[in-house]
């Protein structure tokens, strides 16, 4: 169970030093602090279920929600997530794995989320098209369809077919959302390809 520092002490008060006991359930493993202020007391919460404890509000995005689709052929051993209203990103080292969080405009954010569960514990995670829209927008130098073209079908090794299955109208209706340059040339490029597929 996820707790936070309040409710740590709250369940320690009859201690006669609370702290001294908070220490001794640290040094156990009886607890594990992720972050300052946040433990958990289980050790086999599932990563994925602590990215929008450790930094929020937040939700699984980019490469690992890429990885997790089966769209990019990496395994991904990090939790990368999507955040808005920060200036910059975030990046925590946890017992659980490491966390970075990128900021998108707030226009975006609260689309394409879906709900999933692990072990009982919810967690927040693009769906791919959003995933996809994502990682565009937080990639550098994207100003033709060639860009385009090359990040999906070499940087990233997205299968082409993969490609094309996914919600294009979903992407084109989100896209100017971004208020992005790359994120529109992904709609574009997704409009050019199923007109000539």
């Amino acid at each position: 169970m996820i707790k936070n520092h309040l409710a740590v002490m709250d369940s320690l008060k009859e201690y006669a030093s609370p702290k001294a006991r908070l220490t001794r359930l640290l040094k156990s493993g009886k607890l594990i602090q992720i972050r300052r202020g946040l433990f958990v007391d289980e050790p086999s919460v599932p990563g994925q279920c602590l990215a929008s404890v450790v930094y929020g509000p937040s939700y699984l995005s980019f490469e690992y929600a890429l990885s997790s689709y089966g769209l990019i052929p990496e395994r991904v051993p990090v939790y990368t997530s999507a955040t808005f209203r920060k200036n910059k990103n975030k990046s925590y080292e946890t017992p659980f794995g490491v966390y970075t969080y990128h900021y998108l405009p707030v226009a975006v954010y609260p689309y394409g989320i879906c709900r999933k569960e692990e072990s009982g514990l919810p967690y927040l995670i693009a769906q791919p098209e959003k995933a996809l829209c994502d990682m565009v927008y937080k990639v550098p130098g994207i100003s033709s369809l060639k860009d385009i073209n090359h990040l999906l079908l070499d940087d990233l090794r997205i299968e082409k077919e993969d490609l094309l299955r996914l919600d294009s109208e979903f992407i084109a209706g989100i896209a100017p959302l971004y208020k992005s340059k790359s994120v529109q040339l992904l709609a574009n490029w997704f409009r050019k390809e199923l007109k000539n597929a």
